[in-house]
């Protein structure tokens, strides 16, 4: 029920970011969906994109740090409160939340998001009949 996200780490200096998306790039790699978090000194760029295992590989041979995760991504309603009722159903339900983002994908909203309790949330989203995106 999990899909594969980049968590790329990159300083927070110029052309950083430009590098790892030329690299993408050149490889044929197609990103989705992607976002960042950061700090004063690195910042984390996570992506979903249409080979994870492939742009992995082509990252990681540029010496470039980062890892290959697991994360969730259910498809929600595009329409308000959508997105809130399906994390109130994880919540109800004793499940934190690392990180979320979202984003349109024909038509359908998408919630992507980690926890550290994945055979609970399994659980839930069988038993809540979430509707988990399987293939990007």
């Amino acid at each position: 029920m999990t899909i594969k996200q980049l968590s790329i780490f990159i300083e927070n200096k110029g052309g950083t970011l430009i590098k790892v998306l030329d690299r993408l790039s050149e490889a044929g790699i197609q990103i989705i969906a992607s976002t960042v978090a950061d700090t004063q000194d690195y910042g984390i760029y996570r992506v979903i994109c249409d080979n994870p295992k492939k742009a992995y590989i082509i990252l990681k041979e540029e010496g470039i740090n980062l890892q290959l995760t697991d994360v969730y991504a259910l498809y929600v309603n595009d329409e308000p409160g959508a997105m809130a009722n399906t994390l109130r159903e994880l919540s109800d339900s004793g499940i934190a939340i690392s990180y979320i983002y979202t984003f349109l994908l024909n038509g359908k909203g998408v919630l992507v998001f980690r926890t550290s309790d994945m055979e609970k949330t399994n659980e839930v989203i069988s038993l809540k009949k979430l509707n988990p995106v399987i293939e990007l």
